[in-house]
């Protein structure tokens, strides 16, 4: 695989490389010349955001990467002794609307299973659980989103809104959203704010002890790949071997 990045002489980049030599990287001046390279077809992805900021990188995909979503978002993945989730969208959509949203979880299953080969099972994560905590307008989009999916990708597992505990705990889900095919077991994680999304892979990576690859950037033509400034090169090895995956299976 041929990566082109902006950032080959920061030391993380170098040590991340290290451990994977079936890579070949491209070194570039910036932003733009990356995605010229893309473009013409001499690397296959990039990977930038050690140096440069998530807004000066989304913006250089945007303007020069064709899409193929409506829409373009991003997910986490995030990996602890074997255990794989995924979060989304934490690095782009700031209050995506229901169109967004549904978006959002059909790129995202998309990473996850070819990634991980497994089936998905959808949580998409509230303050409440099945209306406890009352009606809000906020949670019409989520379930506009679940009807969607249900009428056209009937095969993936999805419920909500629930609860974070319900989601992933099963002594929790067992009280709070009994029967469910998804609470207590879901791998796959939406949140309905960008806020609630970093906050939720950094807690994570710095709380958790999680890997987390990305923000992997969905809905480009090729997979792409914005990283945190503060990312180790655990974080970025992780990336690198989640794009493989996608531009294997593209």
């Amino acid at each position: 695989m041929k990566i082109v990045t902006p950032e080959l002489a920061n030391p993380v980049m170098g040590e991340a490389l290290k451990a994977l030599p079936n890579i070949e990287p491209l070194m570039v001046q910036n932003l733009v010349a990356g995605t010229a390279m893309l473009k013409s077809g001499e690397a296959d992805t990039m990977i930038a955001g050690l140096d440069y900021s998530s807004r000066d990188v989304l913006l250089a995909y945007k303007d020069n990467i064709p899409l193929v979503s409506q829409f373009f978002s991003s997910c986490f993945i995030c990996e602890k002794a074997g255990h794989v989730l995924a979060i989304a969208d934490g690095g782009v959509n700031k209050i995506p609307d229901q169109d967004k949203l549904y978006t959002i979880v059909e790129d995202t299953v998309k990473t996850f299973t070819t990634y991980t080969g497994l089936p998905p099972k959808i949580a998409m994560l509230s303050y409440s659980t099945k209306g406890s905590g009352g009606e809000n307008p906020d949670l019409a989009k989520i379930y506009y989103a679940i009807q969607k999916i249900n009428t056209n990708h009937p095969d993936w597992q999805i419920d909500g809104e629930m609860q974070l505990d319900a989601a992933i705990n099963p002594a929790v889900a067992s009280k709070k959203i009994p029967n469910s095919p998804v609470a207590g077991q879901a791998n796959i994680l939406i949140v309905p704010d960008l806020n609630s999304g970093n906050i939720l892979y950094k807690s994570l990576e710095q709380f958790g002890g999680f890997t987390c690859a990305g923000p992997i950037i969905q809905g480009f033509e090729v997979p792409l790949a914005d990283l945190s400034r503060g990312s180790s090169p655990a974080d970025v090895i992780l990336t690198l071997k989640v794009l493989t995956k996608l531009l294997e299976r593209k």
